[in-house]
Parts: C-alpha cells; sequence; structure tokens
C-alpha cells in the first residue's frame, strides 16, 4: 500500500497552527482564550489509520473549531466564512509544499470540519451533549460513538470547556459497566465461537457459520478493548485498533490466522471437523483472553469455555440492575 505523504492529524495541526490560529488572532482575538482546536469525530484520519486508499474522499486540510453555545451564536456564522476563506488560501501551500491536493468533501462528510459549537459536536456523536450520570446511561452508548467523540487530537483548549467532556468520557466505564460489557462479549465468543461455529459447520450452514465467527472476532475485539479500558471503535477499526494495545496486542495477530484457514469446509465435508484449523485458534484466542482475565482479577475459574467466565463477571457486579439483566443484554 502506498504510504501518505502526511497523515490527517498531522496535516491538520500544520494548517491550524500556520493558518488557521493566526487568522483567529488577527481577526477574533477575542475568542482565543475560549475556543478549542483539534480534530476529532467520524473519519480514519482522526484515528491515524488514513492511507493512500483514504485520499479519494475527506481528505486534506481541516481542523475542527470548537465554540461555546455562547460564542457560537454570536460569532459562528463570521467565524466559518473566515475559516473557509483561509481554507481555501492554504490550498496553495499544502499542495506545493506538502503535495496535497484539495480537500474533496463527500456527503457524508460535510460539517466534520470547521466551525462547530462544544454541545452540538458532542450530541451529534453521543446523542447527548452532557456526561453519563447513571450506570444505564453509561451502557446505553454504543463505545463506537464514544470512540468517535474522544479520538484524533486537541491543539488547544485553553478554557478547558470542550476538554473537559472529553476528560470525562475518557476517565471511562464505571467498573460494574465495564465487567458487564465484558460478561457480554465473553456469553458472545463462546456462543458464536466455541459453540455455533463447529455446529454450523457439521450440518452444512457455511454462511451461518461465517456469520458465528463473525460474531466470535467482534466480540474477542471488544473484550480486548475492554481489558485495555479503551472504547472499541467503528467495526472497520476493531482490528486494526489492536495494534495499539498495551495488553493483549497479540490477539490482532491470532484473529487474523483465521484469513490463513481455507480448507474448513473440505474438512467438514470429509469428516475431519474436530481438524478444522479455525477450532485450534478460536481455542487459542479464548485461553489467552481467559488468562487476562485472571490476570486482572476479574474471574478464577480454570475453565477456557468463555461461558462460564461471563457468568463470573456477570456474579461480581454490584449494581443489582445490571447483574440481573440478562447475560446477554449490554443496552
Amino acid at each position: 500500500m502506498e504510504r501518505l505523504t502526511m497523515k490527517g492529524l498531522e496535516l491538520s495541526e500544520c494548517f491550524y497552527m500556520e493558518a488557521v490560529k493566526p487568522m483567529l488572532a488577527q481577526r477574533f482575538p477575542a475568542l482565543c482564550d475560549t475556543l478549542a482546536a483539534g480534530l476529532a469525530g467520524h473519519g480514519s484520519e482522526c484515528y491515524g489509520y488514513d492511507d493512500a486508499c483514504s485520499t479519494d474522499h475527506d481528505y486534506g486540510a481541516g481542523v475542527c473549531i470548537w465554540l461555546t453555545e455562547t460564542d457560537f451564536e454570536r460569532y459562528g456564522t463570521v467565524v466559518q466564512t473566515a475559516y473557509e476563506e483561509t481554507a481555501a488560501a492554504w490550498e496553495r501551500t499544502a499542495l506545493e509544499r506538502y503535495k496535497i491536493p484539495a480537500r474533496r468533501i463527500s456527503a457524508q462528510g460535510a460539517g466534520r470540519v470547521g466551525v462547530l459549537e462544544i454541545g452540538a459536536f458532542y450530541y451529534g456523536i453521543l446523542g447527548t451533549d452532557r456526561l453519563p450520570q447513571t450506570n444505564r446511561e453509561w451502557l446505553a452508548l454504543p463505545p463506537e460513538r464514544l470512540s468517535a467523540a474522544t479520538n484524533g487530537r486537541v491543539f488547544e483548549d485553553h478554557a478547558g470547556v470542550f476538554s473537559t467532556m472529553r476528560d470525562g468520557l475518557l476517565a471511562y466505564y464505571p467498573e460494574d459497566v465495564r465487567k458487564k460489557k465484558m460478561a457480554v462479549c465473553a456469553a458472545l465468543m463462546a456462543q458464536g465461537g466455541q459453540y455455533n461455529y463447529a455446529r454450523c459447520m457439521k450440518r452444512g450452514e457455511y454462511l451461518a457459520a461465517e456469520l458465528s465467527l463473525s460474531e466470535f472476532v467482534r466480540a474477542a475485539c471488544s473484550l480486548v478493548y475492554l481489558l485495555n479500558r479503551k472504547f472499541c471503535p467503528f467495526y472497520k477499526w476493531m482490528h486494526r485498533g489492536l495494534k495499539d494495545m498495551t495488553v493483549l496486542s497479540e490477539i490482532g495477530d491470532m484473529l487474523m490466522l483465521l484469513t490463513d484457514v481455507t480448507d474448513s469446509k473440505q474438512k467438514w465435508q470429509t469428516g475431519q471437523g474436530q481438524a478444522d484449523g479455525r477450532l485450534l485458534i478460536i481455542e487459542a484466542v479464548c485461553q489467552v483472553i481467559a488468562q487476562e482475565l485472571h490476570a486482572q482479577g476479574l474471574t478464577t475459574t480454570g475453565d477456557t469455555y468463555m461461558e462460564a467466565h461471563a457468568k463470573e463477571l456477570l456474579l461480581s457486579i454490584e449494581d443489582e440492575e445490571l447483574r440481573s439483566m440478562h447475560i446477554l443484554r449490554d443496552s
């Protein structure tokens, strides 16, 4: 894969420091102590995952300027106009200095950069503009949305208004919520990988088997994020993000091995299903994750069947409402 001349996050910071920040200081000095600037939200560039494929849409100089509600009402329109003028003028610099063409905005990418009201930014991603107050409120927020709301980088935030919400989210789930979500993941790993995959293959339901395997992979990835106290991103980036994990980053490589097994269907058709290499990988992944659950003092069972870990996690939850929820329910 061809490498990018410059990653989106780096380009965004250059654009801000070289062009947008001086413009704001000159034309809107009253805002400089209250605004925040950076790049966060939807898009591979906000994770640092953008590559040459990413340049076909929404790639190019762009930065988020987050304003308080009061400042946005008073200055939002004029600052947005000034921002657009600055971006257009800086396109030549980007092309000549960094070999980066003008930003092409897709229909889905509109409104991701430019002048944004702080509360509206969070509400647009999370469906709320305040920190969750209860375990149920935390449980109801999809992890991929929490991930999008807290990714990227904040270049400046002197007043700290934008970062107060961001830091509160990054403090992570209350422990009972984390345990409930881990219990769901462990149960889905058992159901999808250790139970249903083999049964579907044995019956010749090969598409159902692939779906079962997909559920296992998704649940295993999600559990690794939870063990690292990180929010799991949109499914497209779940596996990629495992490389950045402090704990169990090797799970990404182990799961990748599933794509190398090409004779599973043949094995089951010839009565050699137990020799299916995918079964060995599934069990290895479960064993490694079970060991980490032990290491973090979350479970004690010696069983490598992940449902046993799910039940133990559920029983350790102090919040009676969460503890009494169905083992597969996490919202």
